[in-house]
């Protein structure tokens, strides 16, 4: 990868995970005050089910009521895959009101396109970012199919 040490996360920052790729994304409870180990995030994706609070860097909202999956799956690829792209060079942050069940699901769904198979990503998630990623059942199939062909051969650097 090209881009400089400065538009990245510390990888031993709270919640910073590193995919297989190199890209780094930090996964965040709203819940919690931002961390006090390094910068701010330069793109946010939200996971709520209602609309997050105002940040002052870019954003997204993706409307995911807790212990659920997203309202809208189509949506949820696109945000998703925008924010794996835009980690290769930027601080992305995505984040639910706890930072486990809906941040670890989509943690794993980017994991899922860095290339992780889709039966490993929760696994990898959960040794690599946090042990409780990933709440429900259907979360976990959520990811499994997350990573089945939609019609396109996948996402492009």
């Amino acid at each position: 990868m090209s881009e400089t040490q400065d538009n990245m996360w510390d990888e031993r920052n709270t919640g910073v995970l590193r995919l297989p790729s190199g890209r780094l994304i930090r996964g965040r409870a709203l819940r919690r005050p931002l961390p006090a180990d390094g910068p701010v995030p330069t793109y946010g994706v939200y996971l709520l089910g209602s609309p997050p609070p105002q940040v002052p860097w870019q954003a997204r909202w993706l409307r995911w009521p807790d212990f659920r999956l997203p309202a809208d799956r189509a949506e949820a690829r696109t945000i998703l895959t925008e924010a794996w792209r835009r980690a290769r060079t930027e601080r992305v942050e995505i984040a639910c009101l706890g930072g486990r069940g809906r941040t670890g699901t989509a943690l794993a769904c980017l994991a899922v396109l860095d290339g992780v198979p889709p039966g490993e990503a929760v696994a990898y998630v959960r040794a690599h970012y946090d042990r409780h990623a990933v709440e429900t059942p259907w979360q976990r199939r959520y990811v499994r199919r997350f990573g089945a062909p939609s019609g396109s051969a996948g996402p492009e650097a």
